[in-house]
């Protein structure tokens, strides 16, 4: 038997019963961690030293997970999956991580990443390239693509992420799992590297979207570290699990989910669309009414170009401290300037050092407004336009990418632009700190497709419950991958 291929609640059960242990939960996921590290490189440390501990009335206790490697864990090997952090072991957590803590988890290990966060197809860590398990020609995504992997390998059931554009939900649909991003503020980032901070949000990626509420009901909470988290203490995300959504309203956009909007179409879009409108059929029959909305194509046009402006700022300026001075590995040179440049010129994937020249460049005083500032005007018409929606609808629906994960050859294939906004609308739920969760909704050429679907700020009971009620319509819940060949 696997033990981690069972959910949270199943594995606690058996804790309690007394028919398995948390030192022997552990044991597993560390075999099982080695083993898919062969195979998709999905970590950049083993804690080969763990152990279980004792198993309390906390559905976490004595249950193996694992955590991105932009989340500080005291003296433990924290790097961001960057050059420029190699050897950096920080001396705090992060608030989410104590929080895990308390609650008695398990951490075996810490999962690779996009560097700091900055991509979508997870092969620009310091690490190497992360391998899909479903058929390791094709990327998981990113930037959580070690979370994802080995969630879906059945490494644990759960595994930390962050989101920053659609890094907690891409990745775990590509691998046919669940990703949940609550509503921002509410997991304190303090302890987490930042990206773009603004934009930024902790969740996690699970089988199954009862584990994503025990998970987050038990990392959120306000800080007096980050200021931007708030009380979220009456939120009880679990217990809102209970698939009553009869009268629910529900919309989607047809400029992003209706075929005839993509002439040039792939086989694989064509049947990604398919399964999504069946799924919306789905909703129909568990009682919730759903509907077809518009929105000007060129707003969601814009989607992408405003998220590469934006986070590009924020990321220049948020890293600038990544100095090679203050910490991690020093450059060389006869002076600081020059050590600098060095630390900076060769710690640093090409990936990033781009988005930091465009980053400076919209930042620039003759610039500002034309780039910067206009980016965040549209970024305030999507939110509201999103917010409109809200106040008629419970929740939007949109599939997730443009069918299943990439291949790897592929990843420089220019798409129909027709396809921009279908394939970065997740970003929208970043803009307007929107709750937003992915669930599987089927397969494309026997690879997993997902659905995502989001809510109003602080709705997350809501969006939740009605993930869960579509989830358990189907037959996707608890997806692993038995054998990554």
């Amino acid at each position: 038997m696997r033990y981690m291929d069972k959910s949270i609640e199943e594995l606690h059960e058996l804790l309690v019963k007394g028919e398995v242990t948390s030192d022997e939960l552990v044991k597993e996921s560390l075999e099982r961690s080695h083993e898919i590290q062969e195979k998709c490189n999905a970590f950049v440390t083993i804690l080969d030293d763990a152990k279980g501990c004792e198993v309390t009335e906390s559905l976490l206790s004595g249950i193996p997970y694992g955590v991105k490697d932009n989340y500080s864990t005291k003296d433990i090997l924290s790097t961001g999956s960057s050059n420029t952090l190699k050897d950096y072991v920080p001396f705090f957590n992060a608030t989410s991580i104590d929080n895990l803590d308390r609650a008695g988890a398990v951490k075996v290990n810490k999962t690779t990443l996009d560097e700091f966060g900055m991509g979508g197809t997870g092969t620009t860590a310091h690490t190497g390239v992360q391998k899909n398990p479903w058929d390791r020609t094709r990327i998981c995504a990113g930037s959580s693509s070690g979370s994802a992997a080995a969630v879906a390998a059945g490494v644990y059931p759960y595994a930390l992420g962050t989101d920053t554009g659609d890094s907690i939900r891409k990745p775990a649909a590509y691998c046919g799992i669940v990703g949940y991003k609550p509503t921002y503020g509410m997991i304190s980032r303090y302890g987490v590297f930042p990206f773009a901070s603004s934009l930024d949000h902790l969740g996690a990626l699970t089988r199954s979207v009862r584990d994503a509420a025990i998970v987050v009901d038990a990392m959120k909470g306000i800080d007096p570290n980050d200021m931007t988290s708030w009380d979220s203490s009456k939120m009880d995300l679990l217990g809102a699990c209970t698939g009553e959504v009869k009268g629910k309203k529900l919309c989607y956009i047809k400029e992003i989910c209706n075929i005839e909007n993509y002439p040039n179409a792939s086989e694989e879009l064509k049947l990604h669309l398919e399964n999504f409108h069946k799924t919306l059929e789905i909703c129909k029959s568990l009682g919730m009414e759903v509907e077809e909305v518009s929105v000007d194509r060129k707003l969601l046009n814009a989607i992408y170009s405003v998220y590469r402006v934006i986070h590009s700022a924020e990321a220049s300026s948020n890293m600038s401290n990544l100095t090679g001075i203050i910490f991690g590995p020093r450059g060389k040179g006869e002076n600081y300037i020059e050590m600098i440049k060095d630390h900076r010129t060769n710690g640093f994937s090409p990936l990033i050092k781009r988005r930091f020249v465009i980053g400076s460049y919209v930042l620039q005083k003759e610039n500002k407004e034309r780039y910067f500032n206009n980016a965040q005007r549209a970024r305030r018409l999507l939110v509201d336009t999103w917010k409109d929606l809200f106040k008629k609808y419970d929740a939007v629906l949109n599939p997730v990418g443009i069918g299943p994960a990439k291949k790897f050859e592929d990843l420089d294939i220019k798409y129909d632009d027709n396809t921009i906004a279908l394939d970065e609308h997740l970003q929208i739920g970043n803009f307007g700190g929107f709750p937003s969760i992915s669930i599987p909704d089927g397969f494309v050429n026997d690879l997993p497709v997902s659905i995502c679907i989001t809510g109003n700020c602080y709705d997350d009971e809501n969006v939740l419950n009605i993930a869960y009620a579509l989830e358990s319509a189907m037959d996707y819940k608890g997806q692993v991958v038995k054998e990554v060949k």
